[in-house]
């Protein structure tokens, strides 16, 4: 396998944080994020809206595999260099279903945690951009203020 794709919620704090703190991390496949709800995400996979998608995070491996939910984590931290140890201990017979049940925590309580946590979505922080210049390859944004 050589890309993941992550179809996550752009419009969730938590996930759009995850997101951009998987894009830090050091990886051993190309990681591809998608807005479940987008055209290209549709076009992906056809049937990520029978996945329900907009209520867990769905991974597709470019062979076409899917995981879900407490797998997709996994599978997300498989991907990681300084997590894939992490990833081989919750894929465990004993560690699974501790790793479901917090990943079914989280994702249902991820909007309330995004708030407690101030953490802004990436749909969210695109609306705040209202315009961006580069120039002699600086580039620069402008932002509207935040109320």
């Amino acid at each position: 396998m050589n890309t993941l794709t992550i179809f996550y919620d752009a419009r969730c704090g938590l996930c759009s944080r995850f997101r951009r703190w998987m894009l830090e991390q050091a990886a051993y496949v190309r990681l591809e994020f998608l807005p479940y709800d987008s055209a290209q995400a549709l076009q992906r996979c056809p049937d990520l809206p029978n996945l329900r998608a907009d209520q867990e995070i769905v991974v597709m491996g470019d062979d076409g595999s899917l995981w879900q939910g407490a797998g997709a984590w996994v599978t997300c931290l498989w991907a990681l260099r300084e997590y894939r140890e992490w990833s081989l201990r919750l894929a465990s017979p004993a560690m699974q279903q501790v790793a479901r049940r917090v990943v079914h925590w989280i994702s249902i309580n991820r909007i309330g945690l995004s708030h407690l946590l101030r953490l802004r979505s990436d749909d969210a922080l695109r609306a705040q951009i209202t315009e961006t210049t580069c120039d002699n390859g600086a580039c620069s944004i402008q932002t509207r203020n935040a109320a």
